[in-house]
């Protein structure tokens, strides 16, 4: 046969066999009957996977909100009778304190008739009263001055969910050190009046004197004569102070006192080591 009468074949028909097996409809007509009867339908239980997931969600929320109603209150009077027994007790500590400064004064008192009958018993009427001035066992009155500190703007307000502008017990740590500092010869905080050994804490919310809670605005009265005002003034604590007024609305006054009255501290317990004995 002439070679141009040969018929024309494709290009690519020494790939037929590629071609079936990637052209779409390759598969059997049998077996892709077979499959699209056979394949689950993920649709549908998709959908009520998620259903059972939300409604088992939505029960145990149910639940926990049933409990936590169940039991609030029982917290809230909880919290009540704790608050009550709190004021309770410190009426009782106030009531006591009152007895012992009167049972102090007529000690004091017969005291002194005693002392008075002699020279030596006047001397060492003298070195009692130095001691016990030094102490903070008597009552003390004089020139000074009140510094009031309290609590600024709520928690939450622009300070994203803080409460910088509230006072804490570090804050009148550095009240009453610095007050110390420029000169006071005796403080007393909301008419407690602070020792050697006087702590300044805080359990929770609340600031102790002592152990014992105090509520705000704090007032903290030192006497140290006509020139504490401007020694304090002049002093880091001031400054301290000045800064979260200005930038966190913080209560800070301070006017002079030109007769102050501090009474007299509560009686300390004192512990005194001894040597062990050894057996």
């Amino acid at each position: 046969m002439p070679e141009e009468e040969q018929p024309k074949r494709r290009p690519d028909a020494s790939m037929s066999l590629l071609a079936d097996l990637f052209a779409e409809d390759a598969l059997d007509p049998g077996y892709a009957r077979a499959a699209t009867t056979n394949r689950p339908t993920r649709r549908g239980v998709g959908a009520v996977g998620v259903f059972a997931m939300l409604a088992l969600a939505g029960l145990l929320v149910a639940v926990a909100g049933l409990q936590v109603r169940r039991h609030e209150p029982a917290a809230v009077k909880e919290r009540q009778r704790l608050i009550a027994e709190i004021h309770d007790r410190t009426a009782q500590t106030d009531e006591l304190q009152r007895r012992m400064e009167a049972v102090r004064a007529q000690t004091e008192r017969a005291r002194t008739a005693a002392l008075a009958r002699s020279a030596a018993g006047q001397r060492a009427r003298q070195d009692l009263a130095r001691v016990a001035d030094a102490a903070a066992a008597t009552e003390r009155t004089g020139r000074g001055i009140t510094v009031t500190v309290d609590d600024g703007r709520p928690a939450g307000d622009d300070m994203g969910g803080t409460d910088l502008g509230r006072v804490y017990d570090q804050d009148l740590q550095i009240l009453v050190n610095g007050l110390w500092e420029a000169g006071a010869v005796a403080i007393g905080v909301n008419g407690q009046r602070l020792t050697s050994t006087t702590a300044i804490r805080a359990a929770g919310d609340a600031i102790l004197v002592d152990y014992r809670p105090l509520t705000p605005p704090y007032k903290v009265t030192a006497l140290g004569g006509d020139g504490l005002r401007d020694a304090f003034a002049a002093s880091a604590a001031e400054q301290h102070f000045r800064t979260l007024r200005d930038q966190f609305g913080m209560r800070f006054d301070v006017h002079k006192e030109h007769a102050a009255r501090l009474p007299a501290a509560v009686a300390l317990r004192l512990h005194y080591a001894q040597e062990a004995t050894h057996r």
